[in-house]
């Protein structure tokens, strides 16, 4: 196992009650590029590590982490103001592939945190928009408080078709209220050259992944990142295993066909 790599907190934005976004950076000695989809291991030194996707960045000695307090490693991360020092190894795991939907539409579907990982993929079709057909942003959140992200929601909105519903409204939502698999039948794509890319808890991504199919998509053009209890980042724990499968090692973006008959297993 190597060394944890020194990142200094360059900036930390506060994105809801309890989630926060790291920007880190090593401009001496930096970790390879990371790849959207892929994670780092994040020490809080003294405390401990924890898996945390990408949000952000990846390369140039620059990480952009999104991250919520859960637990003590995380909440030693969460308190961290600019100047501080954390421990960085990585990059791991398999990346989203926003290349292979080149020239075809695509939909982003989001639940919760879900969207830390996805916003790589959204930014980097905005980067280069011009070779995507339609891109369409869907998002869900417990309430308008738990939303991330609301200035980039409305700079992708004047790009890609962005949709936002809540589970519990709060006054003055004016917005839609339910599930977010509600919105994807609304979602402006073409089904026979469209690509997926979903990320939430499991269950949600699995009744997306249905009606992302129902809409006449493929499991082979869904993909999903799992993320399930996530603990070395290495394979070695087991806390993440799903059948066959170890998250961490094998994943955590998989294709939804190669998945979905392990999450159908209910002692999985």
């Amino acid at each position: 196992m190597t060394a944890p790599v020194p990142y200094r907190v360059r900036a930390r934005r506060v994105e809801t009650a309890d989630t926060v976004t790291l920007e880190l950076s090593n401009d001496d000695r930096p970790l390879p590029a990371f790849r959207p989809g892929q994670f780092a291991m994040l020490t809080a030194y003294g405390i401990g590590e924890v898996p945390i996707s990408l949000s952000g960045g990846g390369d140039s000695g620059r990480l952009v982490h999104t991250l919520r307090s859960v637990g003590a490693v995380t909440a030693a991360l969460h308190a961290c103001e600019p100047g501080r020092v954390v421990g960085v190894r990585g990059p791991f795991g398999s990346e989203w592939d926003v290349g292979a939907a080149r020239g075809r539409d695509v939909v982003v579907v989001a639940g919760g945190i879900g969207l830390a990982p996805l916003r790589p993929v959204v930014e980097a079709l905005m980067a280069r928009r011009a070779d995507f057909g339609r891109v369409s942003v869907l998002v869900g959140a417990r309430t308008p408080a738990d939303l991330l992200y609301p200035e980039d929601l409305r700079r992708w909105a004047r790009r890609a078709q962005v949709a936002v519903i809540v589970d519990r409204p709060a006054e003055g939502w004016t917005g839609d209220v339910g599930l977010v698999t509600t919105l994807i039948p609304r979602a402006d794509l073409d089904p026979a050259a469209a690509v997926a890319f979903v990320c939430g808890p499991e269950v949600m991504m699995r009744f997306v992944a249905e009606a992302l199919i129902r809409r006449g998509l493929t499991g082979h053009e869904i993909r999903v990142s799992l993320e399930r209890d996530m603990r070395c980042g290495a394979g070695w724990c087991g806390h993440c295993q799903l059948g066959p499968v170890l998250v961490c090692r094998d994943g955590p973006v998989f294709r939804y066909d190669s998945v979905e008959p392990l999450l159908r297993v209910r002692e999985l």
